[in-house]
């Protein structure tokens, strides 16, 4: 048997708290766990990014409002050019890339090189310097008028 000390033995009334651990976001994102929230009634918030993934972030070059007004047409934004949007291709097509790749390589969804390709992107210097980066071309300047 153990040696007890003759000291005072006391007894700790403090109440003991146990925390359970949060659950990681990755957790939360987790699709089984959102359809058992929502099952279980539980509150769900979903968030929409704006722009996400797109190249809709490029705004229009300044136009004066008296220029609006004397206008009947509203204001059109300025599109890729065919010499730009050719350039890109040929270059694309002698370097044997996908338009994936090329996506990939200048961190840009493969929806915006279909854009620029395509002549519906909203022209933003940004995204054709890293075109002209990877691809070894110049997009920007002359071409682009």
């Amino acid at each position: 048997m153990p040696n007890r000390s003759a000291g005072v033995i006391r007894q700790d009334w403090e109440p003991v708290v146990m925390h359970k651990t949060k659950p990681k976001s990755q957790d939360l994102r987790d699709p089984k766990a959102v359809n058992q929230a929502l099952r279980s009634g539980a509150p769900v918030q979903t968030i929409r990014k704006f722009d996400a993934g797109s190249n809709k972030k490029a705004t229009a070059p300044a136009v004066s409002s008296r220029r609006l007004e004397e206008e009947t047409e509203p204001a059109a934004l300025g599109r890729v050019s065919a010499g730009v949007r050719q350039g890109i291709q040929k270059a694309r097509l002698e370097k044997k890339m996908s338009q994936t790749e090329l996506a990939k390589l200048i961190n840009e969804p493969p929806k915006v090189v279909q854009e620029y390709e395509n002549g519906k992107a909203v022209p933003n210097q940004a995204v054709l310097a890293k075109m002209e980066r990877v691809l070894g071309v110049k997009l920007r300047g002359k071409i682009g008028k």
